[in-house]
């Protein structure tokens, strides 16, 4: 339950400050400071596209993994209701994929990809046992993938900030497949690439508990 618990406060707050602020630093920052504070209980996902990546590295269950995917979405559905409560009449752009859908989809997918290539990197392998840097690796990530592909796709990296988005309207519901597929894509991508280039890490412990 410990977890769930934080997975749930992790995403929340994610969510809510991409829904509020829509800054790249602020949601960078957000994350980082979240992982830092959840890492040790959770692993500090937060994105059920890092669950997957952690879930094909084989450094957590399929049923954990579920489970935390359930949370995170939830968590940020709640968010997203608090945050159109704040909004209230302000009205939301919602953002305009038109004649870019191509472009959108491969935003999402190379930005994930950063994303859970650098997780998995920072977070479970040999060489980075043990170290203090990897909230501030993952955050600075996010950071660069939105500062880089935002203004394109929106920057979700992340299923749950998605349906997040939608739930505010920033996003279209039409849109929502782009962003399942391609960072549940990216995220499948990094999984691979990560495991056939860190073959010897297969059997060592996550840095964070998982």
């Amino acid at each position: 339950m410990r977890k769930y618990i934080t997975e749930f406060i992790g995403t929340f707050f994610l969510v809510l400050v991409v829904a509020l602020t829509g800054n790249a630093a602020a949601i960078g920052v957000t994350l980082m400071v979240m992982i830092f504070a959840g890492g040790h209980v959770s692993g500090a996902h937060y994105n059920p596209a890092v669950t997957l990546a952690v879930l094909i590295r084989g450094k957590i269950s399929s049923r954990e993994a579920i489970a935390y995917m359930v949370v995170q979405i939830f968590a940020a559905i709640v968010a997203a209701l608090i945050a159109k409560w704040y909004m209230a009449d302000m009205g939301v752009a919602t953002m305009d994929l038109s004649g870019k859908v191509v472009k959108a989809f491969t935003s999402e997918l190379i930005g994930t990809f950063a994303l859970a290539y650098v997780v998995l990197n920072v977070a479970t392998s040999k060489g980075t046992i043990g170290n203090n840097f990897y909230g501030l690796a993952i955050g600075l990530t996010v950071f660069a993938m939105a500062s880089t592909f935002g203004s394109i796709s929106g920057g979700a990296f992340n299923p749950a900030v998605a349906i997040g988005a939608t739930v505010v309207k920033a996003f279209a519901l039409k849109n929502i497949w782009i962003y399942l597929i391609a960072c549940f894509g990216g995220s499948f991508l990094a999984a691979l690439v990560f495991n056939f280039i860190n073959q010897e890490d297969k059997h060592v412990p996550p840095l964070v508990k998982s």
